[in-house]
């Protein structure tokens, strides 16, 4: 007799509540994937990433927990949002937000040339996406470093532009959310992305800059944070 979902991965501290087994199996229902053949990439706190097969390739589901987030924070951050002010503070309300959000800075990013995984689908508290890498996933930089740090370096820079140039601010980028494919960033975990009208965007790029600049600065590679920073906002300035 073939396990439920919940049986299966219930080893998972919980990660899949009756209520996101659902919004899995409907997505899967939805997208032709194999909601069975689920593995674990990345086991959070607040998030869980699988990887899943759909037909002859492998893609990515996130799955953000429904009682472990902490949607007070996600609601500080998302309430700055132009797009999400009339969102009210309510648990589901602000994580299912939350996941929408990233769907849309995935895309929104996607179209302004940003290298990001192409977004699928969201449902709920599940956003489906493409798997960055060949036969297995691409690893963080922080895991894998480049073999020319430096020119990594100016190309994530470029990407930084490009990103503010689209209208957006990643807000949590560091070398904890940037894939090294191939000796070139893929920029990940867009929960947090800001468009760049909102009152915090600043903020969130300086902290950016800061972020990315030390973790190069380490490796050798000269980074100047206001530099970078004065490169990024003149890109944004510049007509589409």
């Amino acid at each position: 007799m073939r396990r439920t979902l919940s049986e299966r991965f219930k080893t998972y501290g919980n990660v899949f509540d009756h209520f996101t087994v659902r919004t899995v199996i409907e997505l899967s229902s939805k997208l032709d994937f194999d909601a069975y053949s689920l593995s674990p990439l990345f086991i959070g706190k607040e998030s869980n990433v699988f990887l899943c097969e759909r037909k002859d390739d492998l893609m990515v589901l996130k799955l953000y927990r429904l009682e472990s987030c902490d949607f007070n924070r996600m609601y500080d951050y998302i309430r700055c949002d132009p797009r999400f002010t009339s969102l009210k503070r309510q648990r589901r309300k602000v994580i299912f937000a939350w996941a929408q959000r990233e769907y849309r800075n995935l895309h929104k990013a996607r179209e302004g040339g940003v290298r990001v995984p192409t977004p699928y689908a969201f449902l709920n508290n599940v956003l489906a996406m493409e798997m960055v890498g060949d036969e297995d996933p691409a690893s963080k930089v922080k895991d894998n470093p480049p073999a020319d740090m430096g020119a990594f370096f100016r190309l994530v820079v470029e990407q930084m532009k490009l990103l503010h140039k689209a209208g957006l601010v990643h807000g949590d980028l560091s070398p904890f959310n940037i894939l090294n494919h191939r000796d070139a960033p893929v920029l990940i975990d867009f929960s947090q992305a800001t468009p760049t009208d909102a009152p915090n965007s600043m903020e969130l790029l300086t902290r950016d800059v800061r972020n990315v600049c030390k973790y190069f600065v380490k490796s050798g590679v000269p980074a100047d944070q206001e530099q970078v920073k004065a490169e990024i906002i003149a890109m944004g300035k510049k007509p589409l």
